[in-house]
């Protein structure tokens, strides 16, 4: 672009709760012209005929028609993370602006915290933590027993990228791995982690100790586990959520908690995120639930950024566009 203005890419804000970091900030300025929502507002009729990219750091700022009406010289939004479910890819698509994500960074990360979390609720640490540190502890009970792992059979629904990384762990822990997607992997792929194909989500459900779910939220997987699903699953079982928290039927799965349908849940995901304070999910004992952190680690998260980086810079230059989401 040497020779050419700066190009204006919007975002929300810089810092704070929701804001891009600081420090990735600074990098982005060095090839962007940045500007905040704040500054867009307060002076739209220049600003939005200059603004060619939106760089959507978690879903924010929030994309519209009224947004896109007022900027006609858009050309793409970069969305960090996997899900785009937050987009109206047709609405986009009819004002031409092309889309990228960021879903081949965060696979490991993602595939950490779903062996962190079924490693966490069958060992029963977080219960355990808080027996280790109350003040009212005068002995450790010897009948205090958690569920093995090793060995375990391991049900993965969605085996993209973050699926088949939680394969690979797994193998090493020998468990047994069964898994459903939409495509069979090839054999050599199957062989690789040991993995057996179910064709019927069903067979899954029925065999698996810990069924972890790690789809993509499409109108076809909304509510995909609900109260029949949650019926068929082992009483002895753990869901184990690292999509989205829609991809679960929420009160469902507090029912079966509720009455032992399934023995517990561990979700890195929910709907709303967070929950109301007085959801029947939080005063669960047999629940783990941490806030949406699969992707939360200082080198993922400047990896995303970079990959978002490289999908703006593509998109204004007429190069292909890494990781662009097609319709």
């Amino acid at each position: 672009m040497e020779g050419q203005e700066i190009p204006y890419v919007l975002i929300d804000c810089v810092g704070g709760k929701h804001g891009v970091y600081e420090d990735h900030a600074e990098l982005l300025k060095k090839h962007f012209h940045l500007i905040t929502m704040k500054e867009y507002l307060e002076n739209k009729e220049f600003l939005g005929k200059k603004i060619r990219a939106i760089y959507l750091w978690y879903h924010k700022p929030v994309i519209n028609e009224e947004l896109l009406q007022s900027l006609p010289n858009l050309k793409i939004v970069a969305s960090s993370g996997v899900g785009i479910d937050h987009l109206d890819l047709n609405l986009l698509s009819s004002y031409g602006v092309k889309v990228s994500n960021t879903p081949f960074v965060v696979s490991s990360d993602t595939a950490d915290l779903g062996m962190a979390l079924m490693l966490a609720s069958s060992r029963r640490l977080v219960e355990g933590h808080q027996i280790a540190v109350s003040p009212d502890t005068e002995y450790f009970p010897a009948d205090w027993l958690g569920t093995e792992v090793s060995g375990a059979t391991l049900g993965i629904v969605g085996m993209g990228t973050i699926g088949y990384k939680v394969a690979q762990r797994a193998k090493a822990f020998e468990m047994k791995i069964l898994y459903h997607n939409r495509n069979r992997r090839n054999e050599e792929e199957e062989s690789a982690v040991g993995a057996t194909y179910c064709k019927r989500i069903d067979d899954l459900l029925q065999q698996s100790d810990f069924v972890l779910l790690s789809v993509t939220l499409t109108p076809q997987t909304h509510k995909l586990i609900g109260k029949r699903e949650l019926k068929l699953m082992k009483p002895t079982a753990t869901l184990i959520n690292v999509s989205r928290g829609l991809v679960v039927d929420q009160d469902a799965l507090v029912e079966a908690l509720q009455t032992n349908i399934i023995k517990a849940a561990a979700l890195d995901v929910t709907y709303p995120e967070p929950l109301p304070r007085d959801h029947p999910l939080l005063k669960l004992k047999n629940v783990i639930i941490t806030p949406h952190i699969g992707s939360a680690t200082k080198k993922t998260r400047r990896l995303m950024m970079e990959n978002m980086m490289e999908s703006i810079q593509a998109g204004l230059t007429g190069l292909p566009i890494p990781n662009e989401v097609f319709l």
